[in-house]
């Protein structure tokens, strides 16, 4: 075996070692730099000869890591020309493996396939299953949105979301020659990738590619048509504030000058953009555009039962503690100013109620109950939790097998104050765990090992069979909104019904739609 595989663009030769074969940097399509920028993906030019797939791809333009936030030994170079893809399995053969997709996070602005976080070899080695990573264009290359940029085929944005398909259909084509089966592909992503995959699963594109999804972090958010004019009016501004271009204003703004803008310019651009009080979290996310994706994700859950594919869903317990870090706002924050901010977020005739139940929910649990504590997990349950809840609730009404995870293992990074931080389940999922590099963070020893492995072998029972149990788990029973049974992960991992039960009911008692609860008219 010389790891010679021959796909629809041409044959590529991959890296053999300890019983697995790595195919790194591969391209699923085309460079989308110059006239193809705000277009949907292209096929790649076919080559001739066999391409080596011995080393990572450019990834997408975007900001420089935070100082001290990075991992020592991410690809940095980044190139528009950067849509290719990274597959790692335990043999070239015609063994049908199960395929697990990989979407990464990072805000729909920074981030990899090729993080030393999302490695596949431990998985695919662990599993027998084969591993795909991909990279997809960010921030406004990806995801600007206006009817400026309207295509035949419909919609006006969504450009990382149809990378992420253009990257389903390359699976589709080519992976049988991999050792994996085309007929059964599991999506998998944590917080932006989470939410692609809720996008996703609202796209008529989308799912005929897919067989199962596993949603992390990643509530079903997507932005509207107004939304996304407003963000592309903005940040034509910024552009022409800054002297970058001459592009015009508002709805004027002309495709193709801004198709000649550096990369990095546009990049400047948008973290000067930033949310700007539109009430959402982000720069930049899927929208409702009517061509890629067709509705908000829980309303076409609701419209068309039909896409009643396996789903794993959950989130961290402690979400928010690495956002709430950031503002400087928080540090020393008094019930008055808590109760003023939940007002802002809810209304001043919840935000009384809300915040007694979360303090008395955690002062019973014996949590931390002061006010900095309690914005945490309001935020943490109002951006992650509860939309993911609620959307597991839609999927389990159209009768969709969905199982609701809430992990809670503890980072000792920066003393220990972050607690179950989000992203902190990634290097679980992936086993990365293991790496120097990533324990900081991730914690290590047995214990982390042993969580490491259970959520592996889940995880890849539920990319196998539709089902996450397993024995280092046991059973996992899928959730419904009556009994609301929840895999906890964590030290002690275990089935609970209905984890912080209390929280919970408050917010469902304030009438807010959580399923929608970030979407804007």
């Amino acid at each position: 075996m010389d790891g010679l595989i021959r796909t629809t663009a041409g044959d590529v030769r991959g890296v053999g070692e300890g019983g697995l074969w790595a195919f790194l940097g591969v391209p699923y399509a085309a460079d989308s730099s110059g006239h193809r920028r705000w277009r949907r993906p292209e096929p790649p030019a076919a080559w001739t000869g066999v391409r080596p797939a011995e080393h990572f791809g450019p990834i997408a333009p975007q900001p420089p890591p935070v100082p001290g936030m990075s991992i020592r030994g991410d690809p940095t170079d980044s190139a528009e020309d950067c849509l290719s893809l990274n597959v790692w399995t335990p043999g070239v053969d015609d063994a049908r493996r199960p395929v697990l997709v990989w979407i990464h996070g990072g805000g729909f602005t920074s981030g990899s396939g090729s993080s030393l976080l999302y490695r596949g070899e431990r998985l695919a080695r662990l599993g027998d299953v084969v591993v795909v990573t991909i990279n997809y264009r960010l921030g406004a290359l990806g995801f600007l949105a206006h009817p400026n940029l309207a295509e035949p085929e419909g919609g006006f944005g969504n450009w990382g979301l149809l990378d992420q398909i253009a990257a389903l259909d390359w699976v589709r084509e080519n992976i049988a020659e991999f050792g994996g089966d085309p007929e059964n592909v599991t999506v998998f992503g944590e917080s932006a990738g989470a939410m692609s995959i809720c996008a996703l699963l609202a796209s008529p594109a989308g799912t005929r590619l897919f067989h199962k999804a596993i949603i992390q972090s990643g509530p079903p958010t997507c932005g509207s048509r107004a939304w996304a004019q407003r963000r592309a009016a903005k940040f034509v501004a910024k552009l022409s504030e800054s002297g970058d271009v001459s592009a015009g204003q508002g709805d004027r703004f002309d495709r193709h000058l801004l198709e000649h803008v550096p990369p990095e310019r546009l990049v400047a651009a948008a973290q000067r953009l930033g949310p700007e009080g539109d009430g959402l979290p982000l720069a930049f996310m899927p929208v409702v555009d009517g061509g890629v994706v067709t509705d908000r994700p829980a309303d076409v859950i609701r419209q068309e039962p039909a896409r009643r594919i396996p789903v794993i869903i959950g989130t961290n317990r402690d979400e928010c503690t690495f956002f709430v870090l950031g503002d400087p706002r928080a540090a020393g924050m008094d019930g008055d100013t808590l109760l003023q901010r939940v007002s802002a977020i809810s209304s001043a005739e919840l935000a009384g109620p809300l915040v007694s139940a979360y303090h008395q929910a955690r002062s019973e649990r014996g949590e931390d109950a002061a006010p900095l504590a309690i914005w945490t997990a309001i935020t943490t349950d109002l951006v992650f939790r509860l939309p993911s809840l609620a959307f597991a609730e839609s999927l389990s009404r159209v009768g969709a097998d969905v199982f609701a995870y809430l992990f809670t293992w503890n980072s000792p990074f920066l003393g220990g104050i972050l607690g179950s931080a989000h992203a902190l389940e990634v290097p679980f999922v992936f086993g990365s765990v293991a790496e120097r590099a990533v324990q900081p963070y991730s914690g290590s020893g047995p214990a982390a090992l042993a969580l490491s492995n259970a959520m592996m072998r889940s995880w890849v029972a539920f990319a196998t069979s539709g089902d996450p149990s397993c024995d280092e788990l046991g059973q996992w029973p899928a959730y419904d909104a009556v009994q609301r049974h929840t895999m906890v992960l964590g030290e002690h991992s275990a089935v609970h019904q209905d984890p912080r039960a209390p929280e919970r009911e408050a917010w469902s008692n304030s009438g807010v739609d959580m399923a929608n609860r970030l979407f804007q008219p």
